[in-house]
């Protein structure tokens, strides 16, 4: 037997000869404790009360804040980040955009590129200051957010933290012959779905692909008229809507609504969606039942602004003035306004500059920071890990030179962004 071991050893190839007999895996080397890391503020934004506070420190280890408070003792070896001429927010939150556009479209347009215009979009929103962003329809990439979302989050690429729907959830209708059966999901990016059985259905398959939240095209079709009205046509019907609702919830998952006015979106609303949006037709019906619902709105801006000279030399309205003045009808009547840009069809990390327009629009400055801050955070369900500096939540800051309480429009020039203890940005050095 050991003269047949030895043979068959020195006939064997050299590469099988310089194998070990035995893998070993080496040990993991010992992780080193999370460093401190201190930082002082000269102002610091109280998001729940809406004030301003001074000279606060923030202790954070790993990525989570430890401590908050004016003359907290800063550990012996922390690192300290001297932030004690600047305002200093957490971290901010924008409710509804579009990470896989803007890199072109049609059928030569793969996925894989999709993809890296969705990681380059998610960047620069997070270096403008948006370390948590919430896609609400991938329009085309189909479950490609869902990816860049966990890509994040296991750490193989740097961007902000995520929640995402997949295709939005459309109808059969006629608008333009874009959403039928006969053409690919791929490129019209939305997912066909009739009847309450088949819409839930596809809460069922998005869900199985790991989406966040379920968006669903209630406004069909629109016909803007001269009169400064518009014509909105509906989509799905009440009980296919409050059928996708009771799905998507049963499966932990949230409901955003397409929805300009009119039957669509009052099913939405009675139905209970989470977040109606736009809504830039919102009669005193459908204002009333939000009310008693205690249901937010989101109202993106830049993306209907884009076609509003088109839309006034064509029809004599738009979709922008309407926008206006149904956001202000809202913010009088104590709506809860969250922001939400529709970033996508204007360029990602733009959207710092939405705040004056609701400042212009008739909305406290330390209100709007609040939309995109803990109010964000509330309607997101992530009141408990963003949208405030607090003890326990993730070390997720922005910092600006001046103050945004007396003028808003610094949130276009942010200068400091941390996500997660760790720093995107820094020109206050």
């Amino acid at each position: 037997m050991k003269l047949l071991s030895a043979l068959l050893l020195l006939t064997a190839p050299l590469w099988a000869q310089a194998i070990p007999p035995v893998w070993t895996i080496p040990p993991a080397p010992a992780a080193k404790p999370p460093a401190i890391v201190a930082v002082k503020a000269g102002r610091l934004f109280d998001s729940k009360s809406g004030t301003l506070l001074r000279n606060q420190v923030i202790l954070m280890r790993g990525d989570r804040i430890t401590d908050v408070g004016p003359g907290l003792a800063i550990p012996a070896g922390a690192q300290v980040i001297d932030l004690s001429q600047a305002t200093v927010l957490p971290g901010l939150i924008d409710t509804h955009l579009h990470v896989m556009d803007g890199g072109g479209s049609g059928p030569n347009i793969s996925l894989q590129y999709r993809e890296l215009v969705a990681l380059q979009n998610a960047q620069r929103d997070l270096n403008a200051g948006f370390t948590t962003i919430v896609d609400l329809m991938s329009h085309g990439g189909m479950y490609g957010t869902v990816d860049l979302r966990n890509a994040i989050n296991r750490g193989l690429v740097k961007g902000p933290r995520m929640q995402v729907a997949g295709p939005g959830i459309v109808n059969t209708n006629k608008a333009g012959g874009a959403y039928t059966p006969r053409t690919p999901v791929s490129f019209v990016g939305a997912q066909v779905a009739n009847t309450p059985w088949g819409v839930r259905e596809a809460v069922r398959e998005q869900a199985h692909y790991g989406v966040d939240w379920i968006k669903i095209y209630s406004t069909e079709e629109y016909t803007l008229k001269a009169d400064g009205t518009i014509i909105a046509t509906p989509g799905f019907t009440l009980e296919e809507t409050l059928a996708i609702v009771d799905e998507a919830h049963r499966k932990g998952l949230k409901v955003a609504c397409h929805a300009y006015g009119g039957e669509g979106l009052r099913n939405c609303v009675a139905a209970g969606v989470d977040v109606p949006t736009h809504a830039l037709d919102l009669d005193d019906v459908s204002l009333k039942m939000m009310l008693e619902k205690k249901l937010p709105l989101t109202a993106t801006l830049f993306d209907l602004s884009m076609d509003d000279a088109m839309e006034m030399r064509e029809f004599g309205n738009s979709r922008w003035r309407m926008m206006e003045k149904s956001w202000k009808k809202a913010l009088a009547a104590g709506v809860k306004l969250t922001f939400g840009s529709g970033a996508g069809p204007f360029p990602h990390g733009t959207q710092g500059d939405m705040f004056a327009y609701f400042v212009k629009w008739g909305m406290a400055p330390a209100q709007t920071l609040q939309m995109a801050t803990s109010t964000a955070a509330e309607i997101i369900g992530w009141a408990d890990r963003v949208g405030s500096v607090e003890k326990g939540k993730f070390a997720d800051l922005v910092a600006v030179s001046g103050d945004p309480v007396a003028d808003i429009t610094e949130m276009s020039r942010v200068k400091f962004v941390m996500k997660g203890g760790e720093v995107v940005r820094n020109e206050l050095k």
